[in-house]
């Protein structure tokens, strides 16, 4: 299955038909892809918690019709994170669920604030008016949410969830509706300083001062770019992990790949790209790093990696989920945001007065003394989060493109863009395409912790098992669904038709137009 769907004058392309819908009524307003982004992403925060919500993170690309930049609304860390109380109690790393100290401030709000105040046109609460609805008047539950629902109604502040047994039950969500309105009608403010905020404060038990979210969080930064395929293809920069994917496709491009993608050795020289660029993530990646695109640098990675057997890293280097979605108006604007809790529901913490189930992306963060990556106070915790956007040569637009998947979002975009940059395939075609990651039947998140023990994980009809296999590669063969990422693409053609993708693995997705 691998549907591309066309139009002529604006698209959006989301993991939930609701979502997508709610993102082209604001188009069909008069409203920028910014206001069509914000809208569609708040209804997700509402139907699909089990990705992204009110509680999480966000980063975007904007393509204005001249120059593309880069918003980072990733939260920091509260004002009592304490990394030595953490290692007193035994912990080695950043605890992975249950506790509210993987919990930063939630920069999903303030990056909607800093998204339209920029690039908007419609009022908020008119953006806001689908969500606010759905939360109110009840939406169904999508396949996806069913699988978690269970144990997110077991915890304190869970009980949204406690009717959800089947697709398609009615699941309503008061409390986020109330926050939603607070933002609707006092701004970030009525959010992080109203009954959201004040909750955080009392659950954080001395982890956060109101301090931490009267200031605002989002900052517009400037955006990594590399050369691959005869286009510019741009990420965010650290602490984002969009280096991975630029590097990748940097490395990949000066290897002599197979004029298939069915052939074994495309999927093993694009796989060590990955690994080759990513197997030192834990020691380079944090919120001060520079320079990881050097060329010099690129070159002498790729210069390891050989088509003929697996590259052997030389030693340990130092299921998440995410949601993605793209827009791109009349005007020729494009939006590639991507938001996120980390962990399926995130922490599994629920801010007690609304509901809101909180992320936890400060499992980036190093419990190691003086890494750069340290937990503690006011700092960004490394992302997987890697929004990508293509430009022509002229600067013009080419594709706003994303997807969920933990460590493994670089090595699924550097898929589908090769293949539809190199291989000129269509976006229904190179989203559906079966795909490879590096797995390690841990957390999704924990992929560089050894990057030599890293398994080929194969989706079911790609076919190139045995090839790889002969290579040197562990493979293993799972079943084609979300565990490969939930991709989404939107393509501008040359002749100024818009074709978008919505990725089949999300069941429930829709690239719509008009």
């Amino acid at each position: 299955m691998h549907n591309t769907r066309y139009a002529p004058s604006g698209m959006v392309c989301s993991v939930d038909h609701l979502a997508s819908a709610a993102g082209l009524a604001m188009l069909e307003r008069g409203g920028s892809a910014a206001d069509a982004a914000i809208a569609a992403n708040a209804v997700l925060a509402v139907v699909a918690p089990h990705m992204c919500g009110l509680g999480g993170d966000l980063f975007a690309l904007v393509h204005d019709g001249a120059t593309v930049t880069a918003l980072n609304a990733s939260g920091r860390a509260g004002s009592g994170a304490d990394p030595a109380r953490l290692r007193a109690e035994g912990h080695t790393r950043m605890p992975h669920l249950h506790d509210i100290r993987s919990v930063t401030v939630p920069g999903c709000v303030d990056g909607w604030a800093s998204l339209h105040g920029r690039h908007g046109r419609l009022p908020m609460a008119e953006l806001l008016a689908p969500a606010i609805r759905l939360a109110s008047a009840g939406f169904p539950a999508s396949p996806l949410m069913v699988a978690g629902a269970a144990n997110a109604a077991r915890r304190p502040g869970g009980g949204d969830f406690a009717s959800v047994r089947a697709a398609g039950d009615r699941v309503t969500r008061p409390g986020v509706a109330r926050a939603l309105q607070a933002l609707a009608g006092h701004g970030r403010n009525g959010f992080y300083l109203g009954e959201f905020g004040q909750g955080l404060v009392e659950a954080g038990a001395g982890e956060y001062v109101e301090a931490d979210l009267a200031a605002p969080g989002a900052d517009w930064v400037e955006p990594l770019r590399t050369r691959a395929h005869g286009h510019d293809v741009w990420s965010m920069p650290p602490n984002s992990q969009g280096y991975l994917l630029l590097m990748s496709l940097a490395i990949a491009e000066g290897l002599d790949l197979p004029a298939s993608p069915s052939h074994p050795v495309w999927a093993h020289l694009l796989a060590e790209s990955a690994r080759i660029a990513g197997h030192d993530r834990l020691d380079v990646l944090h919120e001060d790093t520079k320079d990881l695109l050097d060329p010099a640098e690129i070159t002498r990675r790729r210069s390891r990696i050989d088509s003929r057997s697996r590259l052997r890293l030389g030693g340990p280097g130092q299921d998440g989920d995410t949601t993605y979605l793209c827009v791109i108006d009349g005007d020729g604007m494009g939006v590639s945001l991507i938001q996120s809790n980390a962990s399926g529901f995130g922490s599994m913490v629920f801010e007690p007065r609304t509901g809101i189930n909180l992320h936890n992306r400060g499992i980036g963060f190093s419990l190691k003394p003086g890494h750069p990556a340290e937990y503690g106070p006011g700092r960004r915790p490394p992302h997987t989060l890697t929004p990508a956007l293509i430009t022509r040569p002229d600067g013009s637009l080419r594709s706003v493109v994303g997807t969920m998947g933990g460590d493994a979002q670089p090595q699924v975009l550097l898929q589908v863009i090769t293949r539809l940059l190199r291989h000129g395939e269509e976006p229904g075609r190179a989203i559906a395409a079966p795909r490879w990651r590096l797995g390690t039947g841990g957390t999704g998140f924990d992929t560089w912790d050894a990057p030599d023990d890293a398994v080929l994980d194969l989706e079911e009809g790609g076919g190139w098992s045995d090839g790889l296999a002969a290579l040197g590669h562990r493979v293993a063969a799972l079943p084609y669904g979300s565990s490969f990422g939930h991709a989404h693409l939107i393509d501008v053609r040359p002749d100024g038709m818009l074709a978008g993708a919505a990725d089949p693995r999300s069941l429930v997705g829709a690239a719509i137009g008009r």
